[in-house]
This record gives C-alpha cells, sequence and structure tokens, in this order.
C-alpha cells in the first residue's frame, strides 16, 4: 500500500484529529495562536498522529475519538520538541520554510513550545487512564534526555554508533514508541500486542532518523526543505559521518573529524565525497532497511486488515522516500 492509499484509508480519522489540533491549539494569547498555528500547518506529514489512529484500527478500535485526541497529543509533543530544537540548533529554515523562531525570536517559540507541552497534558487528563499519562510522561521525559545527550555530543568525532542509535531512540523513536502502544491500549489489545506495536513504532522511528540523516547528504535540498549538510553545520556526528571516518582513507577521516569539531560547511563538498565514496551511505540505509523489517515482523500479531497492511506500507515508506 502507498502513501496515497494509506492517507486516504485514514482520511476520515485524520479530518478528525486536524479538528482536534486547530480546536486545541486556540489560545486567548494572540501570538501564541499565530506562532502555534504557523508551525502545526507548516506542511508537516502527520506521520505520528497517522500511526496513532493506524494502530489502534489495526487492533480493532471501534467507536469515538478517544484515539484522534491520543493522535492530537502525540502531534503536539512532536511540535513543542520541534520549537525547542530550532531554538537549541539555531535553525532558520525547516521544510522549507523559516522556522518559527526565525520570526518571532527564540523567547516566543520557547514558550509557546511549552505552552503545547501543557495543553497536550491537558488532553491527556481528558482520557481518564493512568496508562496514558504514564506512558507519556515517561515518553517526554525520554525526549527531553535525548536533547540533553545530542547536545553532550555536539562537535564530538568521537561519538561511538551505539550512542548515537541511543540518541535517535530517545529523541525520534520513543514517541514513535509510545503512539503505537497507546494505540492498541485504546482498542483494548492485550499486552503482547500492545508491547508488539510499542517495538513496531520504535523500529520505524529508528529507521525514519536514519534516512533523515542519510537526506542530510543524499537528499534534494528542495525536497527535505532544508539545506545539504545543515546536521554537519551544527556539529552534529551523525552516522553517516562516524561511518565515514572508520572505513574511509585516514585522510578523509581526519577530514571529517576536523569538520565536526569545528562545525563548519568550508568543506562540505570533500566531507560529501568522503561520506559517499566510502559507503557509509549505503551502510546507514542498509540498518534503516533492517529496522523497517524488524518493524513490520512486529506486526504478525496483527489479524489480517487493511490497516495492518498500511502500517507495513508506513513501515516501506520510512526507508524509500525523498524528503
Amino acid at each position: 500500500m502507498d502513501l496515497e492509499a494509506i492517507r486516504s484509508l485514514a482520511s476520515t480519522d485524520m479530518a478528525t484529529v486536524d479538528r482536534l489540533i486547530q480546536d486545541r491549539l486556540r489560545s486567548d494569547v494572540v501570538l501564541i495562536n499565530q506562532l502555534g498555528s504557523y508551525i502545526i500547518n507548516s506542511g508537516g506529514k502527520r506521520l505520528r498522529p497517522m500511526l496513532v489512529v493506524l494502530s489502534a484500527r489495526a487492533c480493532g478500535y471501534g467507536q469515538g475519538e478517544d484515539h484522534a485526541l491520543l493522535a492530537a497529543v502525540i502531534e503536539f509533543i512532536h511540535t513543542a520538541t520541534l520549537l525547542h530544537d530550532d531554538v537549541v540548533d539555531n535553525s532558520d529554515m525547516r521544510r522549507g520554510r523559516d522556522t518559527a523562531n526565525h520570526i518571532w525570536g527564540n523567547q516566543a517559540s520557547v514558550l509557546v513550545g511549552d505552552f503545547l507541552y501543557s495543553r497536550s497534558f491537558e488532553m491527556m487528563v481528558e482520557l481518564q487512564e493512568m496508562t496514558v499519562m504514564s506512558v507519556l510522561s515517561t515518553a517526554t521525559t525520554t525526549i527531553a534526555a535525548g536533547e540533553v545527550m545530542q547536545l553532550m555530543n555536539v562537535n564530538d568525532p568521537d561519538v561511538t554508533e551505539e550512542r548515537y542509535l541511543e540518541v535517535i531512540y530517545r529523541k525520534t523513536a520513543a514517541l514513535f514508541e509510545a503512539g503505537c502502544r497507546l494505540g492498541a491500549f485504546l482498542s483494548g489489545a492485550d499486552e503482547a500486542s500492545q508491547d508488539a506495536m510499542a517495538r513496531y513504532g520504535r523500529h520505524l522511528g529508528t529507521a525514519f532518523q536514519l534516512i533523515d540523516d542519510v537526506l542530510d547528504y543524499d537528499g534534494n535540498p528542495e525536497e527535505i526543505g532544508k539545506n545539504i549538510g545543515d546536521d554537519l553545520a551544527e556539529g552534529k556526528p551523525t552516522l553517516p559521518l562516524l561511518r565515514a571516518m572508520q572505513t574511509g582513507s585516514a585522510e578523509q577521516a581526519a577530514l571529517i573529524r576536523e569538520a565536526i569539531e569545528t562545525g563548519g560547511l568550508e568543506r562540505i563538498k570533500e566531507v560529501h565525497a568522503a561520506v559517499e565514496n566510502s559507503g557509509a551511505i549505503a551502510y546507514t540505509r542498509r540498518l534503516a532497511h533492517d529496522e523497517a523489517d524488524r518493524a513490520i515482523e512486529c506486526l504478525r500479531c496483527l489479524p489480517n486488515s487493511e490497516y495492518k497492511e498500511a502500517l507495513t506500507g508506513l513501515a516501506r515508506f520510512a526507508v524509500e522516500r525523498h524528503s
């Protein structure tokens, strides 16, 4: 099932999610409305909330809007992290548009991010499920710790692959994991199925981030909405760089090490060539495909349905996309 078919299948649920997002985004503070609307409507894939509703449906969710409310919560948490990330990274472009902090400033972006976190917890309470509160509070703590870990890794060329993978689990995969687990939970699925869906989300989120890091060196700037080498400019030692230092020549390793330490793009063409020629791009893509395969394997516990097919399709999309 391709992405267009998946979106069509989820369209009714996602219309409900979008309505809830717009409704709960409203505030009597004008700046919150302006900045919140800008970032929420900035052309994101809405992949995380879509995973929630598809996971719930695949596990037999019936009537009601609790799954859509949970999906909106997940999107608010994700959006809050984007606002904070762009401030920390001093980014001025995301998805081909000016970042919120570039338009309104860092202070407003941080505070509206805080508002979205707070609003998401208000919405969680409405579900009146302690499991939801427990899983999402743990996930947000994990995400915050991942942000700190990534900050500690900046300009450090000695980061190990294991440490890198731990950061992308915390920063990215943990929210995928939580959303898929809770989609299954709301459907009344047994604990084994909830665990399987959580593993699906974790593997999918890892694959998704691995491809994001590949696209920073192997993508089309117009498609990915940012410039090639943006991660390097911020001094982030992502897997393509780490692998290239391991498998490239001594000269290439020294070049990449210096680029990570300085966080500059003065020699980006040489770095890009080193990453490409060392096989680091292919290696990272291979790991991503392995993660996608593991995600699909986790779906074996589900009964056959178009929703299960959609979840399989999303795992394939995560590693085959160009943006």
